[in-house]
Parts: C-alpha cells; sequence; structure tokens
C-alpha cells in the first residue's frame, strides 16, 4: 500500500476514535502540502492543494497569472507556455500548473502528522473542558496525586484537579494515595487541558452529600430551602417537603440516623442541624438556634428584621454557641438580627425598666405594684397617654379587667388635674 493510502487509512482512524470531523483532517493534509512545496520553492508562490475525500489521493498546483512579457517567474507565466496547459486561457487571467506531489508528499505527510497529533489533542482538551464544565456544581471521588504548597493535586480519572488550601476544612489532613471527595466548583480553560477546581469547605459539597443520600431531595420531594456553613465545625440546613406524609427531618436523618450518618462521617465528624423551614418568622428562628431550645421569640421590628429570642439560663451558651458561631449561622440562615437573652437577663432588663419608670406610675393613686409592673413590661409609663385610652386598650393587658383598667385611667387623670392646679 503506497504512503499516501496508508496515511489516510491511518486518518480515518482518527476521525473514528478522536471524533474529529473528516473535513478537518483533510484541511490539514492540504495546508501540509500548500507548506511542504513552499519550503522548496519559496513562501510568495500561490499553491492550491487538494486532497481526494474517497481515495486519499492527492494533488497540487501552482497558481499564476499568464502575461506575455514575464517579469516575476514566481507569479507569471507566458501566455505560450499557459496555452499548453489551457488553449482558451487569455493574457491576465490565472492558470493552474499542476505539480508532482511525489517529490514533497513525503514533507507533507510528516507535517500533516504533526499538526494532527497537535489538533488530536486540542481537540481531546477541549472535549475535556466541555464534559468538566458540565459537573460544575457536582462531587468527584479521586486520588491525591501530589501534594504543593498546602494545595492537593488530585487525579479524577480523565485529568487532574487541583483542591487549594483555601477550600480544605482546617481540620482535615490527607496524604499521598489517599481517596478523596470534593464538589467542583470551577473549570477554567488553559493550553494545558480544563483547569478543575475542587472544594471540600464549600456548603455545595454538603448539599450534593445530601442529595446523593437522601432520595427526597434528590427526587424533589424535600427541597433544601437554604444552608449555611462554618466548614469543620457546624452547618444548618433548611428543608422543606412538598409531600405533607413526608417529614423533611426525618427523611435526611433516616430510621436510626442511617441516612445522615455517612455523611457526617464524610464531614469527619462536623456538626449538622437540620431545621423545617416556615414561613412564619417566629417558627423558622426559634428552629434555627438548634439543638438550643427556645421559651419564645418576639418580632422586635419587621422592616429591620429583628427578633428577639429567650431562652432558659442553662440553654443560653449553647444558643449562643462557642465564639457565638450557633446564632451567628442562624441570623446568616434566617436573615434576621437576632438577639439572644436568657431568662435571668430578660428578668434584670424588665427589673432595670420598671425601676426607672416605675417611680413616676408610682405617683397614681390606688394601683398596685403588680399593676404598675404590667404597665411598665407592656410600655404604659407616659401618664398624659395613660389618661387618653379607652377601657378596651388596657384590657388587652394580662392581669387588667374593666375595673382596674377604669382605675388606671381615672388615677391618671387626676394626676393631671393635680399637675395644672
Amino acid at each position: 500500500m503506497s504512503e499516501k493510502g496508508e496515511l489516510f487509512m491511518a486518518l480515518e482512524q482518527i476521525e473514528k476514535d478522536k471524533k474529529i470531523k473528516r473535513e478537518d483532517i483533510l484541511v490539514v493534509i492540504e495546508n501540509a502540502l500548500i507548506s511542504a512545496y513552499k519550503k522548496h520553492v519559496g513562501k510568495n508562490v500561490s499553491v492550491e492543494a487538494k486532497v481526494n475525500p474517497d481515495t486519499g489521493e492527492m494533488t497540487a498546483s501552482v497558481v499564476k497569472v499568464a502575461v506575455k512579457d514575464v517579469a516575476n517567474p514566481l507569479s507569471e507565466v507566458s501566455l505560450k507556455d499557459a496555452r499548453k496547459i489551457n488553449k482558451e486561457i487569455e493574457a491576465g487571467e490565472n492558470v493552474r500548473i499542476p505539480l508532482d506531489t511525489q517529490d514533497f508528499s513525503r514533507i507533507a505527510a510528516q507535517t500533516a502528522k504533526q499538526v494532527i497529533v497537535q489538533k488530536i489533542r486540542e481537540s481531546e482538551r477541549w472535549f475535556l473542558f466541555e464534559e468538566m464544565k458540565g459537573k460544575v456544581g457536582q462531587i468527584v471521588s479521586g486520588v491525591v496525586y501530589r501534594i504543593a504548597g498546602g494545595s492537593l493535586v488530585i487525579d479524577i480519572g480523565k485529568t487532574e484537579a487541583i483542591l487549594y488550601s483555601s477550600e480544605q476544612v482546617f481540620k482535615e489532613k490527607f496524604n499521598i494515595g489517599q481517596h478523596i471527595k470534593a464538589v467542583i466548583i470551577k473549570v477554567d480553560k488553559s493550553s494545558r487541558g480544563p483547569g478543575i477546581v475542587l472544594s471540600r469547605a464549600s456548603v455545595d459539597f454538603v448539599k450534593r452529600l445530601f442529595e446523593f443520600e437522601v432520595p427526597e431531595i434528590y427526587e424533589k420531594v424535600v427541597d433544601i430551602v437554604n444552608a449555611i456553613r462554618d466548614p469543620g465545625m457546624r452547618t444548618k440546613i433548611a428543608v422543606l417537603s412538598h409531600n405533607h406524609k413526608v417529614d423533611p427531618v426525618g427523611a435526611c436523618v433516616g430510621i436510626k440516623g442511617a441516612r445522615i450518618k455517612p455523611i457526617i462521617d464524610e464531614l469527619r465528624g462536623e456538626r449538622i442541624d437540620l431545621i423545617p423551614y416556615s414561613v412564619d418568622p417566629v417558627k423558622y428562628i426559634a428552629g434555627s438556634l438548634s439543638p438550643a431550645k427556645v421559651i419564645s421569640v418576639s418580632i422586635v421590628s419587621e422592616n429591620e428584621k429583628k427578633a428577639e429570642v429567650l431562652v432558659s439560663d442553662n440553654m443560653l451558651s449553647l444558643a449562643i454557641g462557642k465564639n457565638g458561631h450557633n446564632v451567628r449561622l442562624a441570623a446568616k440562615l434566617t436573615g434576621w438580627h437576632i438577639d439572644v437573652k436568657s431568662e435571668k437577663q430578660k428578668k434584670k432588663e424588665i427589673d432595670a425598666k420598671i425601676e426607672q419608670h416605675a417611680e413616676n406610675l408610682s405617683e397614681l393613686e390606688g394601683l398596685s405594684e403588680k399593676t404598675i409592673e404590667t404597665l411598665v413590661n407592656s410600655g404604659f409609663t407616659n401618664i398624659e397617654k395613660l389618661s387618653l385610652l379607652n377601657v378596651e386598650d388596657l384590657t388587652t393587658l394580662s392581669g387588667i379587667g374593666e375595673k382596674t383598667a377604669e382605675k388606671i385611667i381615672e388615677a391618671a387623670k387626676k394626676n393631671l388635674t393635680k399637675q395644672i392646679n
């Protein structure tokens, strides 16, 4: 078999194996023929080359202008010589002079081979980049191949990926040859191939682990509404069920913790709080402070999204967390500014408030200490405003009946009259 035939068969195999278009391969060969001929005669020659797509036969020709008097032999040919090729050619027209490709086909084949190898590499890099770009947000498994300045180079099969020190969890340590899981967070195109960046510190890593372990999340029966993570310490996840028969927290935990345990193991013991999502901010905020139990949640300002949470004295440190990370994560999860207070702190605050305003209200005749305390706690500390209230305004307060309300209003009016007189 001729060298041209062997080359063409090889190219057919490349087309099949590497998925490079046949037309692109032919263009590479044609350009290689042109390049090889120009090496013999000079760069300023106009050359055309064609490859028969069925047989692989290579042909080439020099394009020159037919003239009466030749001034530049590289670009011009005498009209007499031109008419030996085409009898109807006229001066000023182009004529294509066939070339014997055997003289330079070997060089052309070598050039084509080099170009095709390069094209194959570029094609493989492009296909790999497109494949990996579609996997951003997915978990991959690999083996630690190299450690460079704190960053880990991971062999993930078809290529390598990097796990920068900033994307690692501070308390995790890996050795060369150790298997590792991480989420792809970024894929860049480079001359060496796709630059794949992994992360184990990203909250997306935890989300993908739950998708893998919890069928209800993968099937969208249960949604992860929001998730906040302090890598290596704690993750808070708000979950919502679209099926009233499915408990979102129970689905994520599994029977005897069968579903959440592999996730915690993969995260090397990181704490995970699963919180039922609620459109009611009081319920949502109360749940977000898990594992602490909350006594009550008061909305201080809905516009500014400020809330006050009351917990028992023994729950205060658990609600706030080490270095405040539990309440901080709860605030990020819910989007509310959360002020946590213990019962002792709240009582102290109330006592101070009562002390501040009770002296003023004590001027009202006939009111007990308990009634004054109720008024102070409810924000009714201005005597003038009390005198303008209706009985119905005060009976909404705990422990204040109609008679007591009437007594308060009457006492306030008398006090003002005294001040005027």
